[in-house]
Parts: C-alpha cells; sequence; structure tokens
C-alpha cells in the first residue's frame, strides 16, 4: 500500500470542499477584464453560459483528478508539477464560475458527483505509477484542448469575455501536457482514449443541461 501524508490528504479534503462549495480565489486576473461585455441576445448568453458551466464542471473534475495524483505520485518532482498544475487549474475554476454568473447561469447541480468520481480516476491513475498517472494527465488535457477549441466556435463571436477565458484555459490545458509529457508520460493505448472520450461526452452532454 502506499504511505498516505495524512497532513497532504486532511489539506485536499479542506480543498475537495472548497472546490464543490466553489469558494475559490484566483491568483490570476479574469482574462475577461480587459473586455467589455457585449450586447448579446438572450440565446446567445443563455449557449455561452451552458457552455461555461460545462467548462466549469471541467475544472471541478480537473481539480479532483490532480489532487488524487498527487496524493498517490512517487516521485517528489511529478508531484510538484502536478501541484502547480492544479494552482492554475484553480485560477480556471474561479474565472469559469465568475463568467457564469455574470450570464446570468448557475453551476453544475452535480459537482459533488463529478468531484467524487474524478477523485477516484485519480487516485487509480497515481497507484499504477508515475509514468501512467502522466500518461492519464497528458491524455485528459489533450481532450480538454480539443473540447475548448470546439467550444470556442460555438460562442457569438461578439462574446469577446467569455471567449477570452476559455483562449488562456485552452493555453493553460496545452501546457500541462507538454509538463506531463517532458516528465516521461508513457503513451495510453487507444481503447483507454476511447473510453476516456466517451465518459467525457457522457459529461458534457450532462452537464450542459444539470
Amino acid at each position: 500500500m502506499l504511505p498516505i501524508d495524512v497532513d497532504r490528504a486532511i489539506g485536499m479534503f479542506d480543498a475537495a470542499l472548497r472546490t464543490v462549495a466553489g469558494v475559490r480565489q484566483p491568483a490570476r486576473p479574469s482574462p475577461a477584464e480587459p473586455h467589455g461585455e457585449a450586447g448579446l441576445t438572450p440565446e446567445a448568453r443563455a449557449r455561452a453560459a451552458a457552455l461555461m458551466r460545462v467548462n466549469h464542471v471541467g475544472e471541478v473534475c480537473a481539480q479532483a483528478l490532480y489532487q488524487g495524483q498527487a496524493l498517490t505520485a512517487r516521485d517528489p518532482a511529478n508531484r510538484v508539477a502536478l501541484e502547480q498544475a492544479a494552482g492554475e487549474e484553480r485560477d480556471h475554476l474561479a474565472w469559469s464560475a465568475d463568467r457564469i454568473r455574470e450570464l446570468g447561469g448557475r453551476t453544475s447541480l452535480l459537482n459533488p458527483l463529478w468531484y467524487a468520481g474524478s477523485l477516484a480516476m485519480g487516485v487509480a491513475a497515481g497507484a499504477l505509477g508515475d509514468k501512467w498517472n502522466l500518461a492519464f494527465l497528458a491524455e485528459t488535457e489533450r481532450q480538454v484542448e480539443a473540447h475548448l477549441a470546439g467550444h470556442l466556435e460555438r460562442l457569438d463571436p461578439q462574446d469577446q469575455r467569455t471567449r477570452a477565458v476559455i483562449e488562456a484555459m485552452r493555453a493553460d490545458e496545452q501546457k500541462h501536457r507538454d509538463t506531463a509529457i517532458g516528465l516521461g508520460a508513457a503513451e495510453m493505448p487507444q481503447p483507454l482514449k476511447l473510453a476516456m472520450r466517451a465518459a467525457a461526452k457522457v459529461m458534457t452532454t450532462v452537464a450542459y443541461r444539470v
């Protein structure tokens, strides 16, 4: 059995409560700040809010994944890299929540469920060893990048505030993927990639509405 640092585990439990409750302050200013609010139609606002709700769920899941992986990572350097990436993902979490509020939307009612499932996957990935832990991370980030690119295509062209947030998130996800690969991530088998994509499809479809 892998040794568990009790203090670290308590800290992660606190982080879990803050994540699910939406009590997060970003370390970086929101990329939306330089842009004014566009005169969007009600339909465009509702669509943007739903897309950002999906992105917020993704960030809730990212927090759980990173925390689970960092908890079980064997190499201290890998643990530091995971925790640094998790810090940047916390910015995404706060930015997404802020933008949802601005658009008059709400976060997902199922956030506790999303968090619990993702934490279990993160712990399982970490328990397989750092090479596969990082492989899971790299593939997750690759799929998130593609997902965010699709959201950019669906936004109203005038909605520069939402667009700026998603573009900044996408750049960070690419950096996290490159970091995982640089640290020695294995290549994820194709069947597992397809399974991850199918799970993500279910999550995004549900989160868009609930």
